[in-house]
């Protein structure tokens, strides 16, 4: 039985793998600059979410991920960095989410006078877990949008740069700020109303993304993959993971849109428990997008999900 499961197992990394390169060949983000705007380029959904919100009218807001592209191993083609190099802002969210921003900021012209924001500057971030056979644990874990705690104080980091870059609308930036910091302050006390009423405090999740989230509002987290979901879980891992489902009553194992559900569903299986949608916010689906979700909706879902599988 154990042997036959563990097949299945790999058989579904495999899968997933394959489904998850697949699903990062997306082209670049689209936008144009627009003359006597604060041009505004923003490295993935949850920094284009607070750039409109903060920006306005006033903002031209340029995304370079499109809609349904997972981020971790996306990397920018040559007329990104000539946007960006023509823009005013370039927003990033830091932490290790975008190996590749380094290069992409060495490569802009000497004569651009793009300001680079990183927008997860002032959080206090959480480690990283390595991968088998890494031993460098210096890394952390990118995932700080995933808190609307966090959420609220990169939304002023982006406030302040926003005024600074485009003084003449300072005004307007900071009402639109006050605004949305007004929506995250709700959002948080609704996060911290609800989980703490719930009976069951732990959350199995595809991907390592809710560290944070789980850090602020009293949750503890059990990742069947690492930070990046493209990481290969071991069958052992699987095998452990299993146990702890079985163990401590856990109803539901939580998977994420942007990449494939079938290593949450064969463990699920396994352990004879239901699967549901755990939004990581990396991006918008194009459903999503044609429906006008946003971060506060998907987060709001979220919620609904959680409380529902910690009863």
């Amino acid at each position: 039985m154990r042997k036959r499961w563990l097949s299945t197992a790999v058989a579904a990394v495999s899968f997933f793998l394959l489904a998850f390169f697949a699903a990062g060949c997306g082209s670049a983000g689209q936008g144009k600059l627009v003359a006597g705007k604060l041009n505004v380029v923003t490295s993935f959904y949850p920094l284009y979410f607070l750039a409109q919100s903060i920006g306005g009218a006033d903002a031209n807001v340029i995304n370079m991920i499109p809609a349904g592209v997972e981020p971790h191993d996306w990397t920018p083609k040559s007329r990104d960095l000539d946007t960006a190099s023509k823009a005013q802002l370039f927003l990033y969210n830091g932490a290790g989410l975008e190996g590749w921003v380094d290069d992409f900021l060495q490569g802009l012209p000497g004569d651009s006078k793009l300001v680079t924001v990183e927008a997860s500057q002032g959080i206090t971030l959480l480690p990283g877990n390595p991968e088998d056979g890494e031993t460098d644990r210096s890394h952390v874990d990118p995932h700080t949008w995933v808190s609307p705690k966090s959420m609220l104080i990169m939304a002023k980091t982006v406030a302040d740069r926003f005024a600074q870059a485009d003084p003449t609308h300072q005004a307007v930036y900071e009402a639109n700020y006050g605004a949305l910091k007004e929506k995250l302050e709700a959002l948080d006390r609704e996060y911290a109303t609800r989980l703490a009423a719930v009976k069951k405090k732990d959350i199995v999740t595809s991907h390592q993304a809710f560290g944070y989230l789980a850090r602020d509002y009293g949750l503890r987290q059990v990742a069947i993959m690492g930070l990046s979901p493209d990481a290969e879980p071991k069958a052992r891992d699987l095998l452990r993971i299993s146990k702890f489902v079985k163990a401590n009553g856990i109803k539901t194992i939580f998977f994420e849109e942007l990449v494939s559900d079938e290593i949450a569903k064969t463990l699920a299986r396994e352990a004879k428990v239901s699967t549901t949608v755990l939004n990581p916010l990396e991006g918008l689906t194009p459903k999503q997008a044609s429906k006008g979700e946003d971060y506060f909706s998907l987060m709001r879902a979220n919620l609904q999900n959680l409380v529902q599988a910690l009863q």
